[in-house]
């Protein structure tokens, strides 16, 4: 697997300001922001879109670009507040949009990143073929076919995709960003920064939610390379930006984790659900609590946890993989773990479908099964230290013991502060008195 062309990732560098983004985050003065500042009273970009629409359409219903305007503003709203129920009134939007003009092409585009949002990723992806090549020129129609085939598992086509959108207009945001987590998933975690921080200096200062969601994936990214207080600083500059924005308080939880920071991993995980209540928001609560050593209070979460996460796991957008690490690693249920991990990978092959497969094989004894799971994941390239410390546990129990050292010792290089450095040396431990 290839990343993205150098010559295109060059064309990139060259257009960056002299001011890096870590420097822009470390210059910033307002560092302090806790995680309950209060909300900014200004519209959000998402919401100033909305009204603009809406009153289009009151000047006229009949008009099929106010209708897709105002879609497309409810889905910004979904991700800047993650509330499902902004994707299905966008739905009704593009709905009346295709009465009024059946098939148009923006309307179509807008039904794919719905089925996006709504993690309906099978069906987005032949959706986002056909117009993808309805319109070559498209580069938002390409972005989306690379979100459709990096869920799926189609890492080939989406690595094609993406370069011709760089190809195509190599600033642009949505290619840069896309091209971005190719980077870090085929193992250039250098890479996608450079990526990251070219898009940042290309979005507009006034698209604050946009800003916040970049400078949330360069901490992620600065986390897996083992950098927490560059992470932090980037994740209070997001909160700046946008107060209370549920990504970075997502992030901000693996932070203080990382910093052996329990308590305040609590704080920020509790933050964390209340702004985005889903299972698999509450799971992360559930497994913060038991690392802070607050076992009743975690049990409590966990079993709220399972029974929204079996509700919901029949369908699409679905808190699955955090379900089949539950069962594994807190409810000693190998079983159920192995079920619903069946069930999901018949949806997606994707690295981190993989990985929650292998570890549920594993769990239930079928350790070959599970080595090769957890290897097709890892041929990908990516180099994520959770992934690769379980990597190293299937590969003891099959009885690889050189595989199993590699694995573990690639997750400690990766981050020398990560969520499992303990686990992994743990691991590390019972293969020496193994050997001795």
């Amino acid at each position: 697997m290839n990343a993205i062309h150098t010559v295109s990732l060059s064309q990139v560098k060259q257009r960056l300001v002299p001011m890096s983004l870590l420097q822009l985050i470390l210059c910033s003065s307002l560092m302090a922001v806790e995680l309950d500042v209060p909300p900014q009273p200004a519209k959000s970009p998402a919401e100033q879109k909305i009204e603009v629409a809406r009153k289009a359409i009151e000047l006229n219903p009949e008009r099929s670009d106010a209708h897709n305007a105002l879609a497309l503003a409810l889905t910004r709203r979904a991700r800047e507040t993650s509330d499902p129920a902004f994707y299905e009134l966008a739905a009704k939007e593009v709905a009346e949009s295709l009465r009024i003009e059946p098939n148009n092409y923006d309307a179509r585009r807008v039904e794919i990143w719905i089925a996006l949002g709504q993690h309906e990723f099978v069906r987005a992806l032949p959706l986002a073929r056909a117009l993808s090549k309805s319109r070559p020129d498209d580069v938002l129609a390409y972005a989306m076919l690379t979100d459709a085939c990096i869920e799926t598992g189609n890492y080939e086509e989406a690595e094609k995709a993406a370069q011709w959108a760089l190809d195509m207009r190599p600033g642009d945001i949505a290619g840069l960003t896309r091209a971005a987590y190719l980077r870090e998933l085929f193992g250039d975690i250098q890479g996608a920064v450079d990526l990251m921080q070219s898009a940042y200096t290309k979005t507009p200062e006034a698209e604050v939610e946009d800003r916040a969601w970049i400078l949330t994936q360069f901490a992620h990214l600065q986390l897996i390379h083992g950098k927490p207080d560059v992470a932090k600083n980037a994740l209070t500059e997001a909160l700046r930006l946008f107060p209370n924005y549920h990504y970075a308080l997502g992030n901000m939880v693996k932070v203080y984790i990382a910093q052996n920071r329990f308590e305040d991993a609590v704080v920020a995980a509790e933050s964390f659900y209340k702004v985005s209540p889903h299972p698999e928001n509450l799971f992360v609560l559930g497994e913060t609590l038991a690392k802070a050593s607050k076992t009743a209070e975690s049990q409590k979460v966990f079993a709220e946890f399972e029974k929204k996460a079996v509700a919901e796991s029949n369908g699409p957008d679905n808190a699955n993989r955090e379900l089949i690490f539950y069962y594994v690693d807190f409810a000693n249920k190998p079983a159920e773990a192995l079920r619903i991990a069946k069930m999901e990978i018949d949806r997606r092959k994707d690295v981190f479908t993989r990985d929650s497969y292998a570890w549920a094989l594993q769990a239930n004894g079928e350790f070959e099964s599970a080595n090769t799971e957890i290897e097709k994941a890892l041929a990908i390239g990516i180099r994520d230290p959770a992934i690769l410390y379980r990597a190293g546990v299937i590969a003891a129990k099959s009885g690889n013991t050189v595989n199993a050292r590699r694995n573990f010792g690639e997750s400690l290089k990766q981050a020398e502060y990560s969520s499992v450095v303990h686990l992994v040396r743990r691991e590390l431990a019972k293969l020496t008195r193994v050997s001795e």
